[in-house]
This record gives structure tokens, C-alpha cells and sequence, in this order.
């Protein structure tokens, strides 16, 4: 029986691409168009090509802080996703435990991103921050205001208590998935509790993983409010991500030629590397 289409619901569909057309792809044109010129007010516009891209390639600035965007994911990534696996692997799978544990990783997921760097910024502080001031009573030096090491730290630990949660959800549901006839299998086998994460729950996991790995690479090569509230991008330039940088050149500096071409440039760096992620998880999982 031959099926009949009917292309009055492409309609249905039209809202949608218009606010698309709205929210995303005028705005990129416009980011493009400015890209490619120069203006110098009065809605005059001079040919400029390639030479705002040339000049944030060669820039030092572009590269020292797209090191720190790297650095950062990678600390992210190889922390949340282990610690994120073992939470879930720790839930409870029946009872009354079941909702209130995820209740409780849904919790962090739901607070802003402006707000969780505000509470950060005051619970860190030395003279009213339950943190710094604990810290310091101990005898601990620290001050995320004017050290390196204590500022990297804050973002992460901060980082991580934010968004641990993401990935306890995604690898829980991927768990709770298993029929127990696996379980059942592996028990009768005698299988330890390492077999049973290596050879059943690992496997049925990996796309999950490769959700949570996508995710979070994303959101943390793109991370934004929270250093940006806690730190400002100090001390100096020491947590001075892309992102910083960017909002910086656009606004503070009102450099817009460079600004459009650093974000093109932003944007195709995180297309391509969540592209290679994707790629290199996929392939090994058919390959298994």
C-alpha cells in the first residue's frame, strides 16, 4: 500500500525555521559579514578578506588562551567522567533511595550559571566564605583573587560539583538498562565485580558515555559565566579562556572585525574536535 504525504505539515514546521532563522543563522551571517570588514562607524563598511583571521592566528593571546580551554577540558573530562560512573555505579537501583538520590544529583543541575559562580565567589573568600575562612583558620594559604593555583583549582572544583551530575544521570540511566538476565549470567559464571563493570556494564554504557563526553567537552571548552564571575580572568590573564578573551575584544576593546573572526575561529575549533570525538569513540565501539 502506497503511503500518501501530505505537505500541509511542512507548515506546522515553518514557525520553527523561522526562529531558527532568527536566533541562529542571521546572526552568524551577520558575525561573517563582519568578519570579512572593517567599519569605522556611521554604518560604513571597508573590504578586509582574510586579515582579521590572520591576525588572531598569529596572535599570542588567541593561543595562550586557547591552551588554557584545553588544559581545562582535559582536567575536566578525565575527573567528571570517572567520578560520574562511579556515583552511578553506587545508586541504588530499587527503593525509596532511587528518587532521592536523583533528586539530589538533579540539584546542582538546576541552578544558573551566574548563580553558582556567585556562590563560589563568596564561599571562597577568606573573610566571609565558609571555604577561604576555613582554609585560613587551618593555617592553608589561599586567595583564588591573586594565586594561580588556587584560582585553577576554584574553576574546577567548582566545575565539578556543578556538573558531576550530568553525567551520574546519563551513565545511571544507562545502568538501570541492563536486563538482569546479564547479571544473572555473570553471577552463575562466578564473575567478579570488575568483569561484571568491563565485559556488561562498560559495553552497554559507551553510548551514554559518548553523550556525557560530548557534553561536557562542549560545555567546558565554552565555559563562560562562572570564571568570569569568580575571577574575572585573573589573577592577570591566568583563567582568561576564549570565551573571556572574545567578550573582551567584542565589548571592552569594540573590536569587531576581530571579534567576528576569534569567534568563527572559536566555533570551527569546537566543531571539529567534538567531530574527532565523536569519530574515535564510534569507530572503537564498532570495532568491539
Amino acid at each position: 500500500m502506497e503511503k500518501t504525504w501530505n505537505n500541509k505539515a511542512w507548515f506546522m514546521v515553518l514557525p520553527v525555521l523561522v526562529l531558527v532563522a532568527f536566533s541562529a543563522v542571521i546572526p552568524l551571517m551577520t558575525v561573517v559579514n563582519y568578519s570579512v570588514q572593517d567599519t569605522f562607524g556611521n554604518n560604513e563598511f571597508f573590504w578586509a578578506g582574510t586579515d582579521w583571521f590572520i591576525q588572531v592566528l598569529q596572535s599570542d593571546r588567541f593561543w595562550d588562551a586557547l591552551t588554557r580551554n584545553l588544559i581545562f577540558s582535559g582536567i575536566i573530562l578525565a575527573i567528571e567522567i570517572p567520578l560520574g560512573i562511579l556515583i552511578a555505579l553506587n545508586m541504588p537501583k530499587k527503593g525509596l533511595g532511587v528518587p532521592v538520590c536523583l533528586v539530589l544529583m538533579s540539584l546542582p543541575l538546576l541552578i544558573p550559571w551566574n548563580v553558582v559562580g556567585t556562590i563560589w565567589q563568596v564561599f571562597g573568600r577568606v573573610d566571609i566564605g565558609l571555604l577561604g575562612y576555613t582554609l585560613d583558620a587551618i593555617g592553608v594559604p589561599y586567595n583564588y583573587v591573586n594565586n594561580v593555583f588556587d584560582a585553577w583549582v576554584t574553576l574546577i572544583v567548582m566545575d565539578i560539583w556543578h556538573w558531576t551530575s550530568l553525567v551520574v544521570l546519563l551513565c545511571y540511566a544507562g545502568l538501570v538498562s541492563i536486563p538482569d538476565a546479564y547479571y544473572q549470567a555473570a553471577k552463575i559464571d562466578g564473575a567478579s565485580r570488575w568483569a561484571v563493570f568491563r565485559y556488561i556494564q562498560l559495553p552497554k554504557m559507551k553510548r551514554v558515555l559518548l553523550i556525557a563526553f560530548l557534553l561536557r567537552f562542549m560545555d567546558s571548552f565554552m565555559i563562560y559565566t562562572e570564571p568570569f564571575v569568580v575571577t574575572g580572568g585573573g589573577p592577570g590573564n591566568a583563567t582568561t579562556f576564549l570565551s573571556i578573551d572574545l567578550v573582551k575584544t567584542a565589548i571592552g576593546q569594540f573590536d569587531l572585525g576581530p571579534a567576528a573572526a576569534l569567534s568563527l575561529i572559536y566555533f570551527l575549533i569546537i566543531l571539529l574536535l567534538s567531530w574527532i570525538f565523536y569519530t574515535v569513540m564510534t569507530n572503537s565501539d564498532a570495532q568491539s
